[in-house]
């Protein structure tokens, strides 16, 4: 079960490729937000989790993985990005094996922060309208900025070819029916000051929102 909800403020930041999501989360977590990445949640449950394994070898085949230094397991993720962002299906089979175990880390992270008495917990995910799960959140932040400037951005950060970047876009929900779900949106076309900027004043939001609800408590 999750916590009790005048204990702690539960945001969602989500946003596409190249969005800069990642940033304004880290800029949340010096301001003072506890931070689940559920992103990189998942990378790790991938090469950790035995049930999830065993599934995308089902998936991808056994070769999708191989051993690294000290037996540490290493996961192909460019041949998954590949795979999955051109077969929907394969998409839609992977989330299923992996976001549930996702979602009970969570839960396992929303009652450490209420613990550690953190007023504000930031959940950050590439994908969070699509699992259904908005309705226990307070908030949901979309960070949005024009295609062509987040296919430039994934490209700098050796995220894929330009082509592999413009399906991964094409996979995700539209920008625009993100910003139409949006409790509040950050336009990141600007510099990182800006951005930074920008977040200051969603972070005041949040403190705002979240004094509210525990005062209608």
């Amino acid at each position: 079960m999750m916590p009790v909800r005048n204990s702690l403020f539960l945001v969602g930041v989500t946003g596409g490729i190249g969005s800069g999501k990642s940033t304004v989360c880290r800029f949340l977590a010096e301001m003072g937000c506890a931070l689940f990445e559920a992103d990189r949640v998942a990378k790790e449950l991938q090469c950790s989790d035995p049930e999830i394994i065993a599934g995308i070898r089902t998936l991808f085949g056994g070769d999708v993985y191989s051993v690294g230094a000290g037996g540490v397991l290493l996961l192909d993720r460019r041949r998954i990005a590949c795979e999955v962002f051109s077969d929907s299906e394969k998409l839609l089979a992977l989330n299923r094996l992996v976001h549930p175990k996702v979602y009970e880390a969570f839960h396992v992270a929303a009652d450490r922060a209420v613990r550690q008495g953190n007023a504000v917990l930031v959940k950050e995910a590439a994908i969070l309208f699509e699992t259904g799960k908005t309705a226990e959140l307070d908030l949901v932040v979309v960070v949005a900025a024009g295609r062509e400037l987040r296919v430039q951005r994934a490209i700098d950060k050796g995220m894929g070819s330009r082509e592999e970047i413009l399906g991964r876009i094409a996979a995700q929900w539209p920008q625009e029916k993100l910003i139409e779900n949006a409790g509040y949106v950050i336009y990141n076309e600007g510099t990182l000051d800006e951005l930074h900027k920008e977040t200051e004043k969603l972070y005041a939001f949040i403190l705002q929102r979240a004094s509210s609800c525990r005062n209608n408590v």
